[in-house]
């Protein structure tokens, strides 16, 4: 056996410590700022001014004091023309960014004040305030020497103008990359619940829908179609215009998604809130945003709205990443999760696959534009046949579908049904893809606990791991018995069903367990089962706050490859198990702490480390897609899981 126990290190290349309970200035670098919520909202606005509205770092100041008569006031985030002097007379958008507690009807420091800021520099044409949640941007309007603010959707990017904020082109929504995303998620989700009278899941469902419309308009439409102007939004006509559009849509969303959503099923919000939902979505290309930023800002929503009570505990995104860098899948390779919940693990292995393909013909074709179309097409052909996901809850099916379309596609592979009944009662599509024994990767989280048993006879006569086993002190072995169990936890049958599918001597899977599984005396003819039939490739125990802040289990991740009959037969006929060596790590930082806070690498005075690395963004330049890479700096999160799939990856290649 190796061990191997590795946590990410502070290395010699980064090259700013942080203070505890400060946070980096994004704009310059260099300031260290008390680490606030109110600072927070601000700093991920300061991203979005940067990487999604394309204004220069030089152009933006932070904290720039402002004269209101005798008061000298700072306001959060001032932008300038470009090289122009940070004068308040030069001043050309002002942003307020406050926490969440803060209200926009607050009299200090609410709409109010953002209005006053504006009103005391006669050259600033937009604002914008937020908490995070709420969410308001104006336009300023002189008129008979009176100063108004008519609200609008959204402040204008760098270059661009005000009809492009009320209607924009493609090519100029923008790739969320920070938090603005999951900002946004959050507060259309609390006006559908808050305007439209919904329960929160309701709410949930409603926005799903919308979400689908406007991936349909990115992907469909020739020119943008999901929008709302500022006059229509403060006009019934104006609303009912925002409806029909959003109306046409959706339906072409369910002609294509027959089984995501019924025919008679039907947007069921007023026009009002509907059109103020669009006008906080329209800016953002959801197909192009960085995968972290969407998987982040969906999972929360999701989570916070389907977490079930069937022991389905999501997994986290480095977990699924950590497995599936082990197993380091490719395009011709069939992967499953049988028990795929939100599809996490699926989208983080087609996504894998996808960057390969892009990396493969962006070296072929050389520029962007004629490798997208290549891209496109090899990514189509993988999303379409090799990726399956079941999930027993029609609820999760339905939203890991939404998610899958969100990440480009492979939808279609998703079917709602139990994976540990037999194949003949799966979907027929499902069936007709006869993938018992033709799974190249398996990837899965299944549910587990003792409060969830399997009890159906029809189901547990057919797993070795249904029927009753007794052990042999003396020869130390375990005999299954021709009687089946009253009852299973259903994890045990997942580790029998997993391996099934997979294609015997080559076919790999990464399953997470509870550790009584693979502890528990009782529990040793799981063990041998697993000895038996497969060959164990690697153990990563996970720390305990490993699904926190949800639940608090202790799990391993196993890494199994399929045995052929022949090499089962031949070691029966030995009477022992052929010896190997098994690569097994510690998962002892994991990048949160048990209330779910993001954790950091700290210097020995306990000062967090940043680090600056450089991120690749999308970008049109005269119609054409571009990519563009910049220098960028973050904190060194305390999580050594990608390591630890990199470690096994070496070590597997060192085996036979």
């Amino acid at each position: 056996m190796s061990t191997a126990a590795l946590r990410a290190p502070a290395g010699a290349q980064i090259p700013v410590i942080v203070q505890q309970g400060k946070i980096l200035d994004f704009i310059d670098g260099l300031t260290q700022r008390n680490e606030t919520p109110e600072e927070y909202v601000r700093q991920e606005i300061a991203k979005s001014l940067v990487r999604e509205y394309d204004y220069a770092k030089a152009d933006v100041a932070v904290e720039f004091t402002l004269r209101l008569g005798s008061q000298k006031p700072r306001a959060d985030l001032v932008i300038f023309d470009e090289g122009d002097d940070h004068k308040q007379d030069r001043a050309r958008i002002i942003i307020e960014c406050k926490s969440q507690k803060v209200k926009s009807s607050d009299r200090k420091e609410g709409i109010g004040q953002l209005h006053a800021y504006m009103s005391a520099c006669p050259n600033v044409q937009y604002g914008m305030w937020t908490n995070g949640l709420e969410r308001y941007c104006f336009r300023r309007v002189e008129k008979d020497g009176l100063v108004s603010f008519d609200e609008i959707p959204d402040i204008p990017g760098k270059g661009c103008s005000e009809e492009d904020v009320e209607r924009p082109r493609f090519d100029q929504l923008k790739a969320a990359s920070s938090d603005a995303l999951l900002f946004a998620f959050r507060r259309c989700h609390n006006y559908i619940a808050g305007n439209q009278g919904l329960q929160k899941p309701d709410a949930f469902w409603e926005l799903l829908k919308i979400i689908f419309c406007k991936i349909h308009d990115e992907r469909s439409s020739d020119e943008v179609e999901f929008y709302a102007t500022s006059k229509e939004r403060h006009n019934l006509n104006g609303r009912l215009k925002v409806k029909a559009r959003i109306d046409a849509l959706y339906a072409a969303v369910k002609a294509e998604y027959d089984t995501i959503f019924r025919e008679n099923e039907e947007i069921e919000l007023e026009p009002g809130v509907l059109a103020y939902i669009v006008s906080q979505l329209q800016m953002y290309s959801l197909l192009e945003s960085d995968i972290d930023v969407k998987g982040r800002a969906y999972e929360e929503i999701v989570g916070s709205n389907l977490r079930g009570d069937r022991g389905e505990f999501f997994t986290p995104r480095n977990i699924c990443q950590m497995a599936v860098t082990m197993l380091d899948p490719n395009e011709r390779q069939l992967i499953m999760d049988p028990a795929c919940g939100t599809g996490g693990f699926l989208i983080t292995a087609m996504n894998y696959v996808i960057e390969k393909i892009r990396t493969a013909e962006l070296a072929k074709w050389g520029e962007v534009a004629r490798a997208e179309d290549a891209i496109r097409a090899r990514v189509q052909r993988f999303a379409e046949k090799f990726i399956i996901g079941m999930d027993l809850n029609p609820s999760l099916v339905k939203a890991s579908k939404m998610n899958m379309v969100m990440n480009n596609d492979g939808a279609g592979g998703l079917f709602q049904g139990n994976s540990l009944k037999a194949p003949a009662t799966w979907d027929d599509v499902l069936r007709a893809r006869n993938v018992m024994g033709t799974v190249d990767l398996l990837f899965t989280n299944p549910p587990f606990g003792s409060k969830i048993p399997i009890d159906d006879p029809a189901i547990l006569e057919k797993y070795d791991l249904g029927h009753a086993w007794s052990y042999d002190a003396e020869t130390d072995a375990w005999t299954m018995r021709p009687d089946i169990q009253k009852s299973q936890p259903p994890e045990i049958l997942f580790i029998e069903r997993c391996v099934r599918l997979l294609k015997p001597g080559t076919g790999r899977c990464a399953i997470v367990l509870p550790d009584g599984i693979l502890g528990s005396p009782g529990a040793g003819y799981v063990r041998e089962w697993i000895l038996r039939n497969t060959r164990i490739l690697a153990s990563i125990d996970l720390h305990p706050d490993t699904f926190q802040p949800h639940v608090s289990v202790q799990t391993s991740v196993l890494i199994l490859q399929r045995k052929t009959e022949e090499e089962v037969a031949v070691e029966k006929a030995a009477g022992r198990f052929n010896d190997y060596q098994v690569f097994m790590a510690v998962a002892d930082h994991i990048g949160h702490d048990k209330r779910g806070n993001v954790t950091y690498v700290r210097d020995r005075q306990g000062n967090e480390i940043v680090e600056e690395f450089e991120e690749q963004t999308k970008d049109y330049e005269d119609g054409k897609p571009v990519y563009k890479r910049q220098l960028t700096q973050r904190k060194v999160v305390d999580d050594n899981t990608i390591q630890i799939a990199q470690a096994f990856r070496k070590w597997l290649s060192e085996q036979d």
